[in-house]
């Protein structure tokens, strides 16, 4: 059996890398790429199908690949192998495992790939798998919160710009608001997910496979991709590029949850006290045994500055690099992945706060003070055929002579549109959530 290397790079075996250049260099690269193993191994045994056709590898030699494949699978999904620094790659893991198995038909797994494109087939792979699933997630907030929405469609509450008391809104238009945002964000997922659904395979270092017809397109529809990245300098030309397509997007879904955090904390406190979690969702103080704390939902509010760190980092690495593959493009990997990681976690957050968010009604209306109701007061006017800006100047001039706030239906009457206070639209949200059921269940 052939002597094993300790990294694929090294033209022999006592040419060892030094300790610190190999930390340096690899850093917590070896995390992510615990995380890939299954995809590099699902990606492999693709490859091993192309050797065959190609006359690398004998349907033999394809059938052990195969069967040390299914062995190192199961190994992987109990545990029992993961990436260490030492190994500084899942590719290495992979081919290392196959070469201690079968000898010298291991030894020619690697034949007509380099870990450059063979790295952005697994994470390609893992960010579609992550991109559905977030959908998913996005869809159950987004559900939750029209259940909320509905629940509380007929709770007034004050509305505000500025931070002061505005308008009356209801408990259930804010809910539905944010749970339409959320439905039109499926689109920008969808969206991310198509663009990095292309294979890279076949692109080795940048420049493509000389002598081997590696059959491109098949193996890319034996592992689920829509299209092929034709010209093998577009792929490292669009590393870091499509990943920050992803992330764009995962912010585009964290912004609405990162507002709905921050009302979430304020309405809580006491000085609104509209609102009130479950003590599952909050957390105490180690010196003041009164406090319950919204951390669950400040938490949530601030991942979404941690997204947009990471998203700066892929606008900013790749830019004036020349073509080609270069080392610095290797914490692109780390930010994508951690990046929907972060928004799955942020997802679950969104979903458990909007399950478990009780509002007070009567805090609430005894909120909507009499100022709150001018503008009712001026559009009555108007539909009396006074004109607006006459109405306008009338009740600003006379707001000590508005009498107090009417009671919930009274105040909610005065609304006839979809969409506002005492109109929500549940079924709306849902029937736009359900055009990616579909998608997301693939």
């Amino acid at each position: 059996m052939p002597q094993k290397q300790s990294l694929l790079w090294q033209k022999n075996a006592q040419a060892n890398g030094d300790d610190w250049t190999t930390r340096f260099t690899v850093g917590d690269d070896y995390r992510w790429d615990t995380l890939l193993l299954p995809y590099d191994i699902r990606s492999t045994r693709a490859h091993a199908g192309a050797l065959t056709e190609t006359g690398v590898l004998t349907a033999e030699e394809r059938t052990r690949i195969e069967g040390a494949l299914d062995e190192l699978k199961g190994d992987v999904e109990d545990g029992t192998v993961t990436v260490t620094p030492a190994d500084e790659d899942c590719h290495t893991v992979i081919e290392q495992f196959l070469t201690e198995r079968l000898g010298e038909t291991g030894e020619k797994i690697h034949a007509g790939r380099s870990r450059n494109d063979q790295v952005l087939v697994a994470v390609r792979m893992f960010l579609r798998d992550k991109l559905r699933a977030l959908g998913r997630q996005t869809v159950a907030v987004a559900e939750a919160l029209c259940a909320l929405g509905e629940r509380y469609d007929d709770a007034p509450m004050p509305g505000y710009t500025h931070l002061q008391r505005a308008m009356p809104t209801t408990a259930g238009l804010w809910a539905l608001g944010y749970a339409e945002v959320l439905a039109a964000d499926l689109g920008a997922l969808r969206n991310a997910c198509r663009r990095v659904n292309v294979s890279p395979y076949g692109s080795a270092a940048g420049y493509g496979v000389p002598h081997l017809d590696l059959p491109r397109r098949a193996v890319a529809e034996r592992l689920g991709f829509r299209a092929v990245q034709t010209h093998a300098p577009a792929v490292q030309l669009t590393r870091g590029k499509l990943e920050l397509g992803v992330v764009h997007a995962l912010v585009q879904v964290a912004g609405p949850v990162n507002r709905l955090a921050a009302d979430l904390s304020l309405f809580t406190t006491s000085e609104f006290a509209f609102a009130d979690l479950p003590d599952a969702l909050t957390t105490g103080s180690s010196i003041m045994p009164q406090k319950r704390n919204p951390d669950v939902a400040e938490i949530a509010r601030a991942t979404y500055h941690r997204l947009t760190a990471q998203m700066q980092l892929l606008q900013s690495l790749p830019a004036n690099l020349p073509s080609g593959y270069h080392r610095d493009l290797q914490f692109t990997k780390a930010a994508v992945m951690k990046s929907a990681l972060m928004t799955e976690d942020l997802l679950e957050a969104a979903r458990r706060l909007a399950e478990g968010v009780t509002f007070d009604r009567e805090a609430m209306r005894a909120a909507c003070t009499p100022e709150l109701f001018a503008t009712a007061e001026a559009m009555e006017r108007v539909a009396e055929g006074v004109p607006f800006r006459t109405a306008y100047r009338d009740v600003g001039s006379a707001l000590d002579a508005l009498s107090g706030a009417p009671d919930a239906e009274t105040a909610l009457a005065a609304y006839h549109t979809d969409g506002t206070p005492g109109q929500g639209r549940p079924d709306l949200v849902r029937q736009r959530l359900a055009e990616y059921e579909e998608w997301g269940d693939a």
